[in-house]
């Protein structure tokens, strides 16, 4: 008898260790984790302690201007007003929402320009119940981006991450102040990185993703799994105004060097030549047996940077620094990214002659930003 149980015991021991090997889950309850790691292959089961990190430092941005009220067309004729005089003039307040995140202990928020773009007066309410008004350091149009700072003590800040390194199917958490609801997080994944050609901004490398966005959403943070945040919600693509699954996000790695740059100068350096580019047109194509792209200059300002280099109007653009140009877009990003007084070399095709002519890069004027 007692053999007999002996050799039960074993064989079930034997049993046990084979099952373990096998199925190391088996002893936290099937989870697949081991103690507080989670598996990479599985994902967390909650984004909870993504989401505590950063919530605190997401803000609801209420933006509102004065505008002027439309007289009734019978204060136009000089008949009227002569008996009732001249109407007071009426104004009434318009309102904007939107989000904004807190990136460090000085105050400073990041959000978009389009939010408290015209705005008289910008209040801050935290998720903690405290409300400030809020001071504009600087606005850059050319990337819907704009920098707040607000004047309050402990204030939470979220921990930025890198967006470089961000792939197609990594999961983001958008969180922001959709409709006023209050704060809200919605989940999804990176559908692209690199999305440009919208007509959102003049420059565009946005995160697309399809966690869901909505009007309010804009300057809010869009953040990885483990709480980084990697981007600034900015906009959507939609027919009905909600949400269809496709949200477009400023990379922080931009819009960490935007707000740096306003912070520290008061504006953004960019590269700018001075010409009007468009795409070449088919025939020209065919005719001059175009195989390696570029740009048709269209136009060139007077005493510019390029009218200085000796580009002329119908000059095709092929490569600057080496570099093919694809499509006026991109021509106009290539060229903002270098700064104020870089010489750069550009290769042209002008009639059946390739020529290389360097040029000297200026300032990008503000008012190329103005809408």
């Amino acid at each position: 008898m007692l053999k007999f149980l002996f050799h039960s015991v074993l064989g079930g021991l034997a049993i046990a260790f084979i099952l373990m090997a096998v199925f190391p889950g088996l002893l936290d309850g099937g989870s697949g984790r081991h103690g507080s790691d989670p598996d990479p292959l599985s994902g967390p089961v909650s984004y909870r302690d993504a989401i505590k990190s950063v919530a605190p430092a997401v803000v609801n941005v209420y933006a509102t201007r004065l505008v002027q009220r439309p007289t009734h067309p019978l204060f136009q004729d000089p008949l009227f007003r002569r008996f009732f005089g001249e109407p007071a003039p009426e104004q009434q307040r318009d309102s904007n929402l939107g989000s904004g995140v807190i990136l460090n202990q000085a105050g400073y928020v990041l959000t978009n320009a389009h939010v408290i773009s015209k705005a008289d007066d910008i209040q801050i309410t935290l998720i903690d119940g405290r409300q400030t008004a809020a001071e504009v350091v600087g606005i850059d149009a050319e990337t819907d981006l704009a920098v707040l700072r607000i004047q309050l003590e402990n204030l939470p800040t979220a921990a930025i991450g890198d967006s470089g390194t961000l792939k197609v199917g990594d999961v983001v958490l958008a969180i922001g102040n959709p409709y006023d609801f209050g704060q809200t997080v919605t989940q999804g994944i990176v559908s692209a990185t690199g999305r440009k050609r919208l007509g959102i901004s003049a420059i565009e490398d946005f995160i697309q993703t399809d966690a869901a966005i909505n009007p309010g959403n804009s300057g809010g943070a869009l953040i990885t799994a483990t709480g980084k945040l990697i981007g600034i919600n900015t906009a959507i693509f939609s027919n009905s105004g909600g949400s269809q699954g496709i949200g477009f996000a400023i990379p922080i790695n931009l819009a960490k060097d935007v707000m740096q740059q306003i912070i520290d100068k008061g504006f953004v350096e960019r590269g700018w030549l001075g010409i009007e580019a468009q795409v070449i047109p088919q025939d020209i194509v065919q005719g001059a047996n175009l195989t390696q792209g570029g740009v048709l200059v269209s136009g060139v300002l007077r005493n510019g940077p390029a009218s200085s280099a000796g580009i002329m109007p119908g000059d095709i653009m092929t490569r600057i620094n080496g570099q093919p140009l694809y499509n006026p877009q991109q021509a106009i990003q290539l060229i903002s990214q270098f700064h104020p007084g870089d010489t750069i070399n550009i290769d042209i095709l002008r009639g059946w002659n390739e020529l290389s002519i360097s040029a000297r890069v200026s300032q990008r004027p503000a008012f190329l930003a103005q809408p």
